[in-house]
């Protein structure tokens, strides 16, 4: 299997060196470049089509959550995870509407950040404890809205089994998790998980667990 490959945006030099420095030193993982503002970030990762890119959000002439816009709308195929030292309500939102996969805060240990990469890489979101909560609440703030009848149907017509991963997915549980709390292999977890995804005509993890927690604050 090839090394994951990784490029690292951040605008303060000893933080991008030293986390490529880190990086490197783990099994699996190579990173290819770095760059020290948005529009570095852009024009590198054009070129050198790294896997994952980690990116940081409040950086000159380009901040993080423009430069992933921007590499989406240029048909980028990687995956973006934002490693910042805010963790705040609207960067997050900001965040995942560009198209992150990932908000991780900068004190995370780096066994955890080459977990998340690994992790990201294999299509998981990844989302540091108090970013996650934050995405709950929001949604718990936004019960009281309906959601559609059509998803309702949808929701409805999954078995037995795919409600109970689901429901799961709204507490933001990873596939693991799940596996680990139905007494199922990751791998039959996965499956299912991509099954509730292709029914629900989703396109991402984040999608379906907030209307999966929506859908479970309705008295469902």
């Amino acid at each position: 299997m090839s090394d994951i490959k990784v490029l690292v945006a951040d605008d303060q030099r000893l933080v991008r060196e030293g986390i490529s420095s880190l990086l490197e030193l783990q099994e699996g993982i190579q990173v290819t470049g770095s760059a020290s503002n948005g529009n570095e970030a852009v024009q590198t990762a054009l070129v050198q089509n790294p896997d994952i890119i980690l990116m940081d959000i409040r950086m000159p002439v380009a901040d993080g959550i423009t430069a992933v816009a921007e590499l989406y709308q240029k048909g980028f195929s990687g995956k973006i995870i934002m490693l910042t030292t805010f963790d705040d309500e609207e960067y997050i939102a900001k965040s995942l509407r560009a198209g992150a996969v990932g908000y991780l805060m900068k004190d995370i240990p780096i066994d955890d950040l080459v977990r998340a990469v690994k992790q990201a890489h294999s299509g998981l979101y990844q989302f540091a404890p108090s970013v996650m909560g934050t995405l709950m609440k929001q949604n718990k703030e936004a019960a009281g809205e309906s959601i559609p009848e059509a998803a309702g149907q949808l929701i409805n017509a999954l078995s037995q089994r795919e409600k109970e991963i689901f429901l799961l997915l709204g507490r933001g549980l990873t596939n693991a998790e799940i596996a680990d709390e139905l007494n199922l292999s990751e791998g039959t977890v996965k499956n299912y998980v991509s099954g509730i995804f292709t029914a629900l005509g989703m396109r991402d993890r984040v999608q379906a667990a907030l209307l999966a927690m929506k859908w479970s604050l309705q008295d469902n």
